[in-house]
């Protein structure tokens, strides 16, 4: 006897690597907020570096989250918060760590890779939602043999 199972077609899991550096980057955003919290003297720097750690953290949860997703959507928004991250998060903190001001102009593209990211996701969602599969990709049934 035979049942029928399904299985998403062409739409692996996301890399280890992806999990791996979301948690990497909530470790140094807990690190960094207690470093604005206890380290920092100047109050306009000190909330300036709260302020990037909590949007680090933020989007490094969500990050860990569309881990699980798949698809060319789901790699897409992985891909833009990332660069959103490193880019919007990472050039205020180098600034105030490393009184680097001058690294604050790629700022507002890492706002709009962020927008971006969370855009994807949604184009992800609602795709996944039309299809009743992950993102993107189809079903197939396949015929499991007992």
């Amino acid at each position: 006897m035979s049942t029928e199972s399904t299985f998403k077609a062409n739409a692996p899991n996301a890399h280890p690597a992806w999990g791996a550096i979301a948690a990497l980057l909530g470790l140094t955003a807990v690190a960094l907020g207690a470093v604005a919290a206890h380290a920092v003297a100047d109050p306009q720097a000190a909330q300036a570096l709260e302020r990037a750690s909590l949007y680090q953290l933020i989007h490094a949860v969500v990050l860990l989250y569309a881990t699980g997703l798949s698809g060319k959507w789901a790699l897409l928004a992985r891909s833009m918060l990332l660069v959103g991250i490193v880019l919007f998060c990472g050039s205020i903190e180098v600034k105030y760590l490393f009184s680097l001001p001058q690294v604050v102009v790629v700022a507002p593209t890492g706002g709009v890779a962020l927008m971006l990211g969370w855009l994807m996701l949604g184009v992800c969602a609602l795709t996944r939602s039309a299809s009743k599969t992950s993102c993107f990709y189809q079903t197939s049934p396949i015929k499991a043999k007992k």
